[in-house]
């Protein structure tokens, strides 16, 4: 069902510092000489509309990076379009080699940091993070309630809670997921929480011999998530799903406590 999420806005981070909220989030942020753009949508056919609204909010700001979270055509549909229009360069892990410390792009107004975190949804994944305001761009690492791997090991479990525990270090002020709300970093704990009792209390009811159908029944989405962004439409039986997988097939063997 459609939500307010679901529509548009041009959400004021800061003078200068914009995020197009919706289904897929993008921004950009004015660093002083110049201004970049974190994520370019999937759909082509709103160049003219997103660019109106960086004319309406930046004027005639040069943009000279587009920095991608990952290369999903729901992150980079538009980067053609900014690379024709303003001449941007097109950055992300495919068109030049970020290294592990990341890089920084900077202004006389503010910086912002490129870092890879791969592997918890591509092996391309980087965040942004802009200190000045506190605001980290996660990419889909952060999916209002999903699992962002699709291979799910106990490898991978162990790559998600480290890296989240990276993210949660920024203490960021605003959490931009690739889609949906903004967050906080308190949703970013409260995720860590689910995804280890999720883990936790699947391994217990396989234990004691239950089948998935009866764990499915069992384990009902938590109350105080149960408003996350389209969280019981879908996303929460996602996850289930893919532990329920994990557990049955031994990728998944350890339990987080």
């Amino acid at each position: 069902m459609p939500t307010d999420a679901d529509t548009p806005k041009i959400v004021t981070i800061a003078e200068g510092f914009y995020v197009r909220q919706a289904v897929d989030n993008m921004a950009w942020i004015d660093l002083g000489e110049y201004a970049v753009v974190v994520d370019a949508l999937e759909q082509p056919h709103l160049e003219g509309e997103v660019f109106g609204d960086i004319a309406s909010t930046l004027g005639d700001k040069p943009i000279r990076c587009v920095l991608n979270t990952h290369t999903h055509h729901d992150h980079t549909a538009l980067n053609e379009a900014f690379r024709r229009r303003f001449g941007a360069e097109i950055v992300n892990q495919r068109s030049r080699q970020i290294g592990p410390d990341g890089e920084w792009f900077e202004g006389s107004r503010r910086r912002v940091l490129m870092l890879p975190v791969p592997g918890c949804h591509t092996s391309e994944d980087c965040c942004v993070w802009a200190p000045e305001e506190k605001v980290l761009f996660t990419g889909d690492i952060f999916g209002w309630g999903l699992i962002p791997t699709g291979g799910l090991t106990d490898k991978t479990a162990k790559l998600l809670l480290d890296t989240y525990g990276r993210l949660i270090e920024f203490d960021a002020a605003v959490v931009v997921p690739g889609h949906g709300p903004l967050a906080s970093t308190d949703q970013l704990k409260r995720w860590v929480e689910y995804f280890r009792w999720l883990q936790r209390e699947v391994a217990k009811a396989r234990a004691a011999g239950q089948s998935d159908r009866e764990i499915r029944r069992q384990l009902t989405p938590p109350d105080d998530m149960k408003t996350w962004w389209r969280f019981c439409d879908w996303k929460h039986e996602d996850s289930l799903a893919k532990i329920l997988a994990a557990t049955r097939s031994g990728r998944l063997k350890a339990s987080e406590s």
